[in-house]
């Protein structure tokens, strides 16, 4: 199978959130009905005085938020402010400098705290939608399943074609990935990230690379995905249109620092100039309402 060096990365990091997040919560692997493959539950996320530093950079500066449980949560704002920083070490695919993650009262971090201990599920769906190009749509839709031996192959095949339903993609499972458009990768990944039934999903920049068109297909695809399973959502995205449809809540960060939070109303209302100036130059006609 031949691999981009990005995709190379980011299989990467999905082999470490298969094999570090999640198998320790399944105990009957080989059970036909799945019975440990619960419903899932939302999640609060408490973020406090978290600090992440590259050399020289400080990317986060001491950043605090509380995400309620069952919240759609965006972070906003320009690129290289550290959005996508903070994603990741929500997930722990790196570590900070100081600070800590608390995921459904349990630190992330914590050096009291291992895998085991934790209770809940959660699973990203990257920038780039990192699929397998050499695997079928319904093969990266149960690669986790597979990879975890969670419960027969006629299972899994039953809950590949529920996950595909759901993100509106019927009948595609025998499709190369090759055979799709950039929409719908993005929603084969989100499928797979169902699989799971996780109790907190993350979106790394879900636009990226989408038209107008597929920026809503998507949009619409998480209010649904989110109104079925009632699960913790948190994106990032510069996208700040997208983010005003699809958020419970937003959050704008700029130069490292939490500087606004609040509705969708609130944000589009604030007095802030930086973040008035961020929704003018999104927006194209907000500035001087």
């Amino acid at each position: 199978m031949f691999l981009t060096w990005e995709s190379r990365e980011n299989q990467g990091l999905i082999h470490k959130i298969l094999h570090g997040l999640t198998g320790s919560i399944f105990q009957n692997e080989g059970n036909d009905a799945c019975k440990n493959l619960r419903e899932t539950r939302p999640v609060g996320i408490r973020i406090d005085r978290l600090n992440k530093s590259f050399g020289s950079n400080h990317v986060l500066k001491d950043i605090c938020l509380q995400i309620e449980p069952g919240e759609t949560f965006s972070i906003i704002g320009p690129s290289g402010t550290g959005k996508s920083v903070l994603l990741k070490l929500i997930v722990k695919l790196i570590s900070p400098d100081s600070g800590e993650i608390f995921i459904d009262g349990q630190p992330v971090f914590g050096s009291s705290q291992d895998d085991s201990a934790k209770d809940y599920r959660y699973s990203m769906v990257f920038q780039s939608s990192a699929l397998f190009n050499s695997l079928t749509v319904g093969e990266n839709v149960g690669l986790w399943l597979r990879e975890k031996r969670i419960c027969k192959e006629t299972k899994i095949r039953e809950i590949i074609r529920e996950k595909l339903a759901v993100v509106g993609l019927q009948d595609t499972e025998n499709l190369k990935t090759s055979e799709l458009s950039g929409g719908m990768k993005k929603r084969v990944a989100i499928a797979r990230s169902l699989a799971m039934n996780p109790d907190l999903i993350l979106y790394d920049e879900p636009t990226a690379e989408l038209d107008p068109i597929n920026s809503d297909e998507l949009a619409n695809t998480i209010i649904k995905v989110k109104e079925k399973t009632k699960n913790t959502t948190v994106i990032v995205t510069h996208d700040l249109n997208f983010a005003l449809y699809v958020s419970d809540r937003i959050a704008m960060i700029y130069d490292g620092e939490i500087i606004e939070v609040g509705t969708p109303a609130e944000i589009k209302g604030s007095a802030n100039p930086t973040v008035r100036g961020f929704i003018y130059t999104t927006t194209k006609g907000i500035k001087g309402e």
